[in-house]
């Protein structure tokens, strides 16, 4: 398992200072958030991925993929029964499959809780269906550039659509696409009443991806969950792709969160 961070921790740095802080603290990837690269993410071209992967590769690091897809526009939504509103968010998704392909990325982190939120008078059946066609489309062009969608299940107090590690699955089953798999996060999990190490034993054979934080909203270490059953589950179900830091709470700033969280990582696994 290798160690990568996501760099909206940064907030507006440039993108040069977000490679050198993780850089210096031992990642070796970055997952990044379109919303923090433009205004308007729609307005990211293949030329900025390029550009990317240059100042990335400059400090010895991979741009694994994104996340946060359908933060901006505020508006998106995947769930909802108006389908030219569903239309723009197809469309997005495509072109961040694209821009994924031209990043090096693999994975495409599909979390953004209010953009899958359900509505009181909306259908759940049908609200599903719905968000099943959007995320095959996507995953037929993120397929096609190398990458592959990774349904994130959140917790309730986030989102009434897909909360748990099983409902992830049944809808990359419905889906029915190699193109999409399942994202696990330990925050989220945290609000499953199953353990943690026993979602990660029943969704062996779905998810491709993983976010290590804590339900307090820091990082890895900085809470009461443990990871040392959390990194003995993921060695026993042979995982060995990114573990990839993600926390909501910047108030110990960027660079102590990144230290905090890999040094603790570090220690856990080898002990």
């Amino acid at each position: 398992m290798r160690f990568a961070i996501c760099n909206e921790h940064w907030g507006n740095a440039p993108f040069e200072k977000v490679c050198e802080d993780a850089a210096a603290c031992g990642y070796q990837g970055l997952e990044l958030a379109p919303f923090t690269l433009k205004e308007d993410p729609r307005d990211l071209t293949l030329a900025d991925a390029t550009r990317l992967v240059r100042i990335a590769q400059s400090f010895g690091l991979e741009i694994i993929g994104l996340h946060w897809l359908l933060t901006r526009p505020t508006w998106f939504s995947m769930t909802t029964p108006d389908a030219m509103l569903r239309k723009d968010v197809l469309k997005f998704g495509q072109q961040m499959g694209r821009f994924c392909g031209a990043l090096g990325g693999k994975v495409m982190v599909w979390g953004s809780p209010k953009a899958r939120n359900l509505q009181p008078d909306w259908d759940a059946q049908e609200s599903c269906k719905r968000a099943v066609d959007v995320v095959r489309s996507v995953a037929e062009v993120a397929w096609e550039n190398g990458a592959v969608i990774a349904m994130e299940p959140l917790g309730r107090k986030e989102t009434n659509f897909m909360n748990t590690a099983a409902e992830g699955i049944d809808f990359c089953k419905a889906v029915d696409h190699p193109g999409c798999k399942l994202h696990l996060d330990v925050k989220a999990m945290s609000d499953e009443s199953t353990p943690i190490p026993d979602i990660i034993r029943q969704s062996k054979d779905w998810f491709i991806h993983f976010h290590t934080n804590d339900p307090n909203l820091l990082g890895p270490g900085m809470g009461e969950v443990k990871y040392e059953p959390i990194i003995a589950a993921l060695r026993e179900v042979g995982y060995s792709d990114w573990l990839s830091t993600e926390v909501f709470d910047y108030t110990m700033g960027p660079k102590v969160i990144a230290e905090k969280s890999i040094a603790y990582l570090k220690q856990v696994m080898g002990a």
